[in-house]
């Protein structure tokens, strides 16, 4: 389970029962993350009980050195005592607290280090298992702050934690220790806890609306950088930037407005937390002189419940970021779960294998929509074990929703898809994404080695990758100071159109696909490489290729032409047939003149 139980709301409800909710699911979610890492978990704990019980112990060293050895000195013939060993005793306690607090902080921070990665890592999967209509669907600023800060303050919560547990045995030992003075100043202690409390109950219900706003807000804001760097090109070429800027402010403005709504609670919030130790300590000294003159308590004990009172400000206001930071954990959180819904899931059920060489392909009836509209209706075609076809249509035509059908990112309304000698459904996807090959229109690479983004960490030896980069005429390789060691830019901005998508050809041939598609992936390459490159795979490799083309020069290459019209494939024959069709003619001749 990634995430318990929790309410879908988007914190706009108020009152006392808004509050119990959030304690409530704030208390899931702490159960969730320390099931992950019980033992570490209970280290940290462990510390912060040792803080707290000895804490108390300095207190009641205090006060007896206080009553047997400090105020008998103004007596000239009382003798000093133990002080040394009680100097000693102090000392030692200091350097165990201090121990206890290292304990703490250290497996507390490893407790909340390996739930983030534990939920990037589950989020990136849950990710990649959607479908690439549901991605798009999302802004990629929004995608990207979930696996940012809605992770990191999801498990905020964590860092207090186990100094919250703590407070319990220090609240445990206090309350023997206050007991063992005085009822009275037990009394005052009881007073304190709830205060912190009902102030906790008031500060949530307040927060819990703009701490959603602010979760969305960040999206909101990473969104609009991320497109702005991303459309760096367009904004410039186009003169955008004081609109990008105007854009980035007004979502930043939102930003700064729901925070500092958020701030003015804490503001509010935080000085009441530390008020009330010390309001305790004034109740403290009122009703300790008092039972001081009644002769019922010590001066050195007084003395010990006010320092007991001055140590709990800083335990106290702990308690209170853990109950602020949980309010925003479980905004976070409901982000996430939302995050972690996968509309429409890539079902991986089929346990068939594709064998080796080339692979036929055939569509039969199939329809598929986007919302209500229709882009495939009825589409059938065959294409054989090695042949190269070129699928030709207008744009908008469906061609590149082939592409996603046939490589199982989407799935068809209707109809079936035939890989091989298998229904798509009935291949095991692993075996899939290793016979078949997809050279898209956007040609993407990493901001790494040129090696590495042929590879992607598969083990291919250099023999390989020299006879694929070949029939990919990536000649220019050679000419680079550090040739396949060569590092490109984000998405590969180093290289030209080109030459990208000469080095996302050579990515697909690895391993030997028995289906090869090329989804308009040969736009930016000269035409007589194109050629090249076609003849090369026709030569060199047992492969059915399947080429999206807009050239004519690149229709004439195929030994075979699908004609893709409104939504289905309504003639496939060669070139010279194909031409006999009036609406493939005239598709051409605008070929010829944007060739022009």
């Amino acid at each position: 389970m990634i995430y318990p139980a929790t309410e879908d709301d988007d914190g706009t409800e108020v009152g006392s029962s808004a509050a119990g909710k959030v304690l409530a699911e704030g208390a899931r979610l702490c159960l969730t993350y320390v099931k992950r890492c019980k033992a570490i978990f209970s280290m940290a704990v462990l510390g912060a009980a040792m803080y707290g019980v000895l804490l108390v112990v300095g207190t009641e060293v205090i006060g007896y050195t206080t009553d047997e050895i400090l105020i008998p000195t103004f007596d000239s013939d009382a003798e000093r005592g133990n002080l040394g060993w009680l100097v000693a005793a102090l000392i030692g306690i200091s350097f165990l607290r201090s121990s206890g607090v290292v304990m703490r902080r250290y497996f507390g921070a490893m407790t909340t280090e390996r739930n983030n990665k534990h939920l990037r890592r589950a989020l990136g999967e849950t990710y990649l298992d959607r479908s690439v209509t549901d991605l798009k669907a999302r802004p990629t600023g929004e995608l990207l702050a979930h696996a940012d800060t809605d992770v990191e303050v999801s498990t905020m919560l964590l860092q207090p934690l186990p100094f919250t547990l703590g407070m319990f045995v220090l609240a445990a030992a206090a309350s023997i220790s206050l007991l063992s003075i005085d009822i009275w100043l037990l009394g005052v202690a009881s007073l304190v806890f709830p205060a912190t409390w009902i102030a906790n109950r008031i500060f949530t219900q307040k927060v819990i609306a703009p701490a959603s706003k602010v979760r969305k807000a960040v999206g909101d804001v990473t969104a609009v950088v991320h497109e702005s760097l991303d459309g760096a090109l367009v904004v410039k070429t186009l003169g955008r930037e004081a609109d990008e800027v105007q854009r980035l402010t007004k979502s930043a403005d939102t930003l700064r407005k729901t925070r500092t709504q958020i701030g003015r609670l804490r503001a509010t919030f935080e000085p009441t937390l530390d008020t009330l130790p010390s309001l305790g300590m004034v109740a403290v000294l009122a009703i300790g002189a008092w039972r001081i003159s009644d002769g019922n308590v010590t001066t050195g004990q007084v003395i010990q419940a006010m320092i007991l009172f001055q140590q709990l400000a800083f335990p106290i206001r702990i308690i209170g970021f853990f109950l602020e930071e949980n309010a925003m954990s479980v905004v976070a959180a409901r982000r996430l779960k939302k995050a972690f819904k996968v509309n429409t899931p890539l079902q991986a059920t089929g346990t068939e294998t594709l064998g080796e060489g080339p692979l036929a392909i055939e569509f039969n009836n199939v329809t598929y929509r986007y919302g209500n509209q229709t882009v495939l209706e009825g589409c059938s075609f065959q294409i054989d074990t090695g042949e190269i076809v070129a699928l030709v249509g207008e744009t908008g035509a469906g061609k590149t929703t082939i592409a996603q059908l046939l490589f199982g990112l989407i799935e068809p309304q209707h109809g079936s898809i035939t890989v091989g000698n298998y229904q798509l459904p009935e291949i095991n996807s692993e075996t899939l994404r290793e016979r078949i090959s997809l050279v898209s229109q956007e040609t993407f690479l990493f901001a790494d080695h040129l090696t590495q983004n042929v590879k992607l960490y598969r083990e291919i030896d250099n023999r390989e990758l020299d006879k694929h980069a070949k029939t990919a005429q990536v000649d220019f390789v050679n000419e680079m100071p550090d040739r396949w060691r060569t590092l490109v830019g984000e998405r590969g901005v180093t290289l030209s159109g080109g030459q990208r998508q000469r080095i996302a050809i050579t990515r697909a041939l690895v391993g030997d696909p028995g289906f090869l598609m090329l989804d308009d992936s040969t736009s930016a390459i000269d035409p007589i490489v194109e050629g090249e490159i076609l003849e090369a795979l026709r030569k060199n490799l047992s492969t059915t290729t399947l080429v999206v083309a807009h050239r004519l020069s690149t229709i004439k290459l195929a030994k075979r032409v699908l004609f893709l019209h409104q939504g289905s494939i309504v003639a496939s024959g060669s070139h010279e047939e194909l031409l006999k069709n009036s609406d493939y003619a005239d598709l051409v001749k605008a070929y010829e003149r944007d060739a022009k």
